[in-house]
């Protein structure tokens, strides 16, 4: 099924060079986006801010970090013929770290604020799918990291509002 996903996704690759570069920006740029658009929303809430970012570096950085130590899963290009857009990276795939990092940030935030946190996790989603386009995430991957985003930025809040 994992492959089967993957392949639907990832054939779409170099068809069009419009969608390609679309894939291309959400896979490897968007991101900073988000995270300057993370400042900009909620600049005077210093607390979001911070709640956020601790969760998605704790997941980026811990969590994901130790699974893949103990789980190491290479990436698709690895094994199989793909359409690669993006570098090639040089660590396990399993599971997607982006994914893991803007799916805590979208936890927080949603759960401060219902609008923008649906907005985060969006974008995230596409994040994913693009990465999954670009040939570097098996979608199993990009599953994981959203769920143990997801749980990252749930603790990260439940742990605040204990103390």
């Amino acid at each position: 099924m994992d492959l089967y996903l993957f392949q639907q996704i990832n054939n779409l690759a170099g068809q069009w060079g419009l969608l390609d570069a679309l894939g291309i920006f959400l896979a490897k740029y968007f991101g900073y986006i988000l995270v300057v658009l993370v400042f900009f929303i909620f600049w005077p809430r210093l607390k979001i801010i911070f709640q956020s970012f601790l969760a998605g570096i704790l997941v980026k950085f811990g969590i994901v970090e130790l699974i893949r130590w103990f789980w190491p899963r290479p990436r698709p290009f690895i094994e199989n013929q793909v359409n690669l857009l993006i570098d090639k990276i040089n660590q396990s795939a399993f599971p997607s770290g982006h994914t893991a990092f803007f799916f805590a940030i979208s936890t927080v935030i949603f759960l401060y604020n219902k609008k923008a946190g649906i907005g985060f996790f969006i974008a995230g989603f596409l994040i994913g799918i693009a990465r999954i386009f670009c040939g570097v995430h098996w979608p199993s991957d990009i599953l994981a990291g959203a769920l143990v985003g997801i749980f990252s930025g749930w603790l990260v809040l439940k742990i605040f509002r204990k103390f």
